[in-house]
């Protein structure tokens, strides 16, 4: 289900629809930044678990925790002074941190891992709906793959599995709301630092400028 939205004045009623949609277990459809993400309650095991379905991922390293402030990044992973400096010198924007988890989060969402990737999107859908919320959404990249498996991304052109338009997403067995406004959605890929370590190692250059 398509629900219109004005992202510079988003109806109350809609962000309640999706909140609730999302704590019931539920999966929603929304623009960031970059492009089109799905996204569950990070706090939902049964989203969860529907979220890991859908993108047909494996590798957890493709999730990303969306949060609306850094104070969130706080009560999710280990972040000391120079990195949370850093971190608000270019957040909010197209960039993915790769932190060390606190023992909460990686029982919360069942990882394997020690780190996740954390990132406060510069588009005031998310926001407004972890806001509704009141909880970090985890999140996974919308892709064709999802659409039918036997597509193959390339490598050459990753940019092309990415979706231009929200109906296009109605097509993805599972979504059960999506947040449109009805504009072509940019196809961008966001930076990601590994921030893990005791060096900022770049994982991926994508639309966030590094160095900055």
């Amino acid at each position: 289900m398509i629900a219109h939205i004005i992202p510079a004045n988003i109806d109350d009623r809609l962000l309640s629809k999706g909140a609730d949609a999302l704590s019931s277990g539920g999966l929603v459809a929304l623009p960031t930044d970059t492009s089109w993400s799905i996204v569950c309650s990070y706090k939902s095991k049964d989203g969860i678990k529907r979220l890991r379905a859908i993108s047909r991922e494996r590798e957890e390293q493709r999730f990303t925790l969306l949060c609306s402030e850094l104070s969130q990044l706080s009560d999710l992973c280990n972040i000391d002074n120079s990195r949370f400096r850093l971190i608000n010198r270019i957040a909010p924007g197209p960039y993915v941190f790769i932190l060390k988890t606190l023992l909460t989060t990686e029982k919360a969402l069942s990882l394997h891992r020690r780190e996740i990737g954390v990132r406060i999107p510069d588009n005031p859908v998310p926001i407004a709906l972890i806001e509704a919320l009141g909880a970090p959404l985890y999140s996974i990249t919308a892709k064709r793959t999802m659409l039918s498996p036997h597509l193959e991304e390339d490598s050459d052109e990753p940019e092309a599995m990415l979706f231009d338009n929200g109906w296009e997403l109605e097509d993805i067995a599972g979504i059960d709301l999506i947040f449109d406004s009805g504009e072509d959605q940019a196809r961008l890929f966001s930076t990601v630092l590994d921030m893990s370590g005791d060096e900022v190692a770049v994982i991926r250059v994508g639309a966030g400028a590094w160095p900055r």
